[in-house]
């Protein structure tokens, strides 16, 4: 049973079929997006061949296809951009569709301070956990990037990352053994806090943080470029935020 493509799929297909709905067009951020995506899934597929390679974390041969490269599933590799496109898209629609709908600069400003603190204190006592630690040190970079650099990026992102935490408990859920027999990737609990949610590893929301703030942060700045997005959709979304 190949669950983890059906998962891959099942995510991308709305997602998909909405990137053409003729208001918000989404399709014509197709190139900086997916040259994002395909950047920050190269850094953490990466990462993934280490961790795997130590036992970190591995995958159940019962529900993912049978060909690997470097020690991951294929299916593991398409989760790096299946799942980002799915999940960037809703902070975009919400960009779209509810321009007015953002953070003050003051709670941006707040939540990031009382998360690296967070964070800080808890890497601080997990060093000899890998997963933790890793994980944690790459999450305190990204909110230091945002904190400087990306305020404007947060405004928008944290109320859509704590909407995207919806659909992704229940991807994860199954994907760490909700609902079915056995996990389909598992982790080994001594590199990591031993802390779940529901069947998620804590650690993983921070994860999903680093993987989706680093695309659409890179998408943002691709698009100041101004390199892959046409005149037509700068000016129409100039005049929807009018």
């Amino acid at each position: 049973m190949y669950l983890y493509l059906l998962l891959n799929l099942g995510s991308l297909i709305i997602p998909l079929v909405y990137s053409f709905n003729k208001k918000m067009n989404f399709i014509k951020q197709w190139k900086s997006v997916f040259l994002a995506i395909f950047l920050v899934a190269t850094f953490f597929i990466i990462w993934d061949i280490i961790f795997t390679a130590n036992g970190i974390w591995g995958f159940n041969p019962d529900y993912h296809l049978p060909y690997k490269i470097a020690g991951l599933p294929i299916d593991e590799m398409l989760f790096f951009i299946c799942i980002p496109y799915a999940s960037i898209f809703i902070h975009y629609s919400l960009e779209y569709f509810k321009p007015g709908l953002l953070l003050s600069e003051k709670t941006v400003i707040n939540t990031s301070i009382l998360l690296l603190v967070l964070i800080a204190t808890v890497l601080f006592f997990n060093l000899d956990k890998w997963y933790t630690s890793v994980n944690y040190a790459i999450l305190i970079v990204t909110l230091l990037i945002g904190f400087f650099y990306g305020k404007e990026i947060l405004k928008r992102f944290y109320i859509a990352f704590m909407i995207i935490l919806i659909p992704f408990f229940l991807v994860n859920g199954i994907l760490t053994g909700s609902f079915i027999p056995e996990p389909v990737v598992w982790y080994n609990n001594s590199e990591n806090l031993g802390i779940r949610l529901f069947t998620i590893p804590v650690e993983d929301i921070g994860y999903a943080f680093n993987m989706l703030f680093w695309v659409v942060f890179l998408n943002e700045k691709f698009k100041e470029l101004k390199l892959f997005q046409s005149v037509k959709y700068s000016k129409k979304l100039a005049n929807h935020e009018q």
